[in-house]
């Protein structure tokens, strides 16, 4: 058993001023204050000092990083992503495919749910790699009007035998798809796609508020990267942003990067939607990590300048890390460094139905890291084991 403190330490239901967290066979076994241990600390406790020990961050939408894609055939893909991730604090994450023909998308479910069944047989996830817990199927029922850079000529309408094809393709891996609600079928295949246990997200989507609202009553849960690729929010006509921002049913996500949001607006969403329905994403790109040049979003060419990746023009994902949205977070809404957490664990996690992940609590997986008071990532454990980073 090992043993690990801090000045605080971060759970569920708060902080704990100078917390231990006990950990074995790769899960929580017991989280309290160091007083009320009885232990002090020697060579089995590892004492990190004046710094916050927080849950492993969990990204619901990721498309590459390193010079990778999640959707590449290329064997090193997704192992390079993974360490990448896991350098910035990400230990599980959605890898999140882009709207493509549809023998392409179907031969990447099929890999990536071979990777995510790999870790599920295995005891022990690859070291010092962030794991895949279920994929992000971002496309094809996508908005014509609101699809970004995602190819209009491979958008699909949402049928339910076009889902089928990609749930069965993924062996079930799907946790979490986006759709547009006004699109004809799309009620039918929300509440499909929610009865299968999958988190149906609002995005790329041009709906008037009562359709938004519809698609919620039929099964939605949650918004895909808030204001990006949705129609704007109006005085008169609120539209998806208007129902998005006031129905407490929905969770949603943005990207707080400071170029796909204004740091107003994020702070408007974040006082909107509160510190329990917050999701943090970054949407990252293979060009996350990398110098300014060209890059790719599954077969979508794009550039990369001064922080910005842009397809013809248009915003086309990120290069942001999710260490660096958590400080935007705390930043941009005057959030403390906690509640900026929890939209990058606990709440992110639980939009997927993950339990023991984004928690540090007895049972719970042993993913956690070690923040200095600016939020910087300075240790990052996966399973109880640390990731050189």
């Amino acid at each position: 058993m090992l043993g690990f403190t801090a000045s605080r330490l971060l759970t569920a239901h708060g902080e704990i001023e100078h917390g231990v967290l006990l950990v074995d066979d790769r899960r929580v076994v017991r989280v309290g204050a160091r007083s009320d241990f009885g232990l002090s600390v020697d060579s089995e406790i590892r004492d990190f000092g004046d710094t916050l020990i927080a849950p492993g961050y969990f990204d619901l939408h990721i498309h590459g990083s390193g010079g990778f894609d999640v959707m590449d055939e290329d064997q090193e893909a997704l192992p390079s992503i993974e360490r990448f991730l896991a350098s910035r604090g990400v230990t599980s994450y959605c890898p999140t495919t882009v709207t493509a023909t549809s023998d392409k998308i179907l031969r990447a479910l099929e890999r990536l749910a071979d990777a995510i069944e790999d870790g599920e047989r295995n005891d022990e996830s690859p070291l010092g790699r962030a794991t895949p817990l279920g994929i992000h199927l971002e496309g094809p029922f996508l908005s014509h009007a609101k699809r970004g850079v995602h190819p209009v000529e491979h958008l699909l309408p949402p049928r339910t035998e076009t889902f089928e094809s990609f749930w069965q393709a993924s062996r079930g891996h799907i946790r979490i798809v986006t759709i547009a609600p006004e699109l004809h079928g799309a009620e039918e295949l929300i509440a499909i796609a929610a009865k299968r246990g999958v988190c149906v997200s609002l995005g790329h989507s041009d709906a008037d508020f009562a359709t938004a609202q519809r698609a919620v009553t039929a099964g939605a849960r949650h918004a895909t990267h808030t204001f990006n690729a949705m129609r704007p929010l109006d005085h008169r006509n609120p539209g998806i942003a208007g129902a998005v921002l006031t129905d407490s049913r929905l969770s949603a996500d943005i990207i707080a990067d400071g170029i796909h949001l204004d740091p107003a607006v994020v702070k408007l969403f974040a006082n909107a939607k509160g510190p329990e329905n917050t999701v943090l994403i970054t949407d990252a790109t293979a060009a996350a990590g990398m110098a300014d040049g060209s890059y790719h979003l599954g077969a979508i060419n794009v550039e990369v300048k001064n922080g910005a990746c842009t397809s013809q023009g248009k915003l086309a994902g990120s290069v942001l890390t999710m260490d660096r949205a958590v400080q935007n977070l705390a930043r941009f809404a005057d959030w403390s460094l906690p509640n900026a957490v929890a939209a990058a664990t606990r709440n992110a996690a639980r939009v997927v139905g993950f339990e023991n992940k984004g928690v540090l609590a007895a049972g719970a997986d042993a993913d956690f890291l070690v923040l200095d008071n600016a939020g910087n990532v300075r240790h990052t454990f996966i399973g109880g084991i640390e990731c050189q980073i």
